[in-house]
């Protein structure tokens, strides 16, 4: 077993900014990146709105040069994935061993019960780590329909954030998946771009708010096809050329260069079930508080970046909370020498 003085779970842009700063502030930092490091950024080919880039920059090559950053003030990244805690008791414990004759792709799969079963049994060997402190910053997946060619284009075409990629669909012919507000939203911010929006909503009447749907239907630039559902995208190999939908039972292929699914976000959280206090909708509650904003229902554990932003979603946020939670946890440990 290793003992570490600070362990940061994730490597998108809150965990790599969080350990650049604790890195530089002489504290041991410990990334654990999972088997790819980066986060959502690494399928997202573009970003024009991160501050200093005035050229853009790939995500990749954006979280690449993060990873260069951490490591250059001695983060030690390990590409790992942490696989059960226990926050019951400090140090804090961390496995990356799998239940007996289980793959990381079964463990994968696991919710509910059964995920907590296969941790508790995780939780009986010898931990592979002890942790001080942790930060937390394992992000948060866009939901996705499943449904063929939506992940081989994804990042070529197949979108889930509008916001950071509405302006590379300028005049394009673009579809919305989803009858929510964020799917409102994105159909708006596409709307500025394009005269071509066409939201596909499998129900009859939009569940988003009253006042979204108003500006939705106002709009001269957006249509909806209602009762209607994505069944595939459609490409050359390189870019996406159309979609097939189900419109009332019958089947049709329409040309399109851009698909935003808009239909949710689900905060990976399980690993911290019943450790964490999460909110209704499965993201880590922050106890804001005067000495630590970033602090959660466990003293010592800190969140930052989608784990627990389920409103803003962007990496410069999630930057910035991991800076927050950064400093949180060097005077946390300050305090507690």
């Amino acid at each position: 077993m290793q003992k570490l003085q600070l362990a940061v779970i994730g490597s998108g842009p809150a965990g790599l900014t969080a350990a650049i700063y604790t890195s530089r502030a002489r504290i041991e930092t410990t990334l654990f990146a999972g088997l790819e490091i980066g986060g959502q950024l690494m399928y997202t080919t573009d970003i024009e709105n991160f501050p200093g880039f005035p050229e853009g920059k790939s995500g990749p090559l954006l979280m690449m040069d993060l990873q260069k950053q951490a490591s250059r003030f001695g983060t030690e990244i390990k590409y790992e994935h942490i696989t059960a805690v226990d926050f019951s008791k400090k140090p804090f414990a961390l496995w990356t061993s799998l239940p007996e004759g289980m793959t990381q792709q079964q463990f994968k799969t696991l919710r509910g019960e059964e995920l907590l079963d296969a941790m508790a049994t995780i939780r009986k060997t010898e931990p592979a780590y002890q942790a001080e402190v942790i930060i937390i910053a394992t992000g948060a997946s866009s939901v996705m329909l499943g449904v063929p060619g939506e992940k081989e284009y994804f990042g070529h075409g197949v979108s889930t954030c509008a916001v950071c990629d509405a302006a590379f669909y300028k005049d394009k012919n673009v579809y919305v998946v989803g009858g929510g507000d964020s799917a409102m939203e994105d159909a708006l911010a596409l709307a500025k771009f394009t005269e071509q929006v066409t939201i596909l909503y499998r129900g009859e009447n939009f569940r988003a708010s009253k006042i979204m749907q108003e500006r939705v239907l106002a709009n001269p630039r957006i249509k909806v096809l209602w009762q209607t559902n994505l069944k595939e995208v459609l490409g050359d190999g390189k870019a996406v050329q159309a979609i097939k939908i189900e419109t009332k039972g019958e089947l049709q292929e329409l040309p399109a260069q851009g698909v935003f699914l808009a239909i949710g976000h689900k905060p990976n959280t399980d690993l911290f079930l019943k450790q964490l206090q999460l909110d209704k909708g499965g993201y880590i509650e922050l106890m804001s508080h005067e000495t630590y904003e970033t602090a959660t229902s466990v003293e010592g554990v800190f969140a930052a970046g989608d784990v627990a932003d389920h409103r803003y979603r962007q990496a410069i946020v999630s930057a910035g909370m991991g800076t927050k939670a950064a400093l949180d946890a060097e005077h946390y440990l300050m305090a507690h020498e």
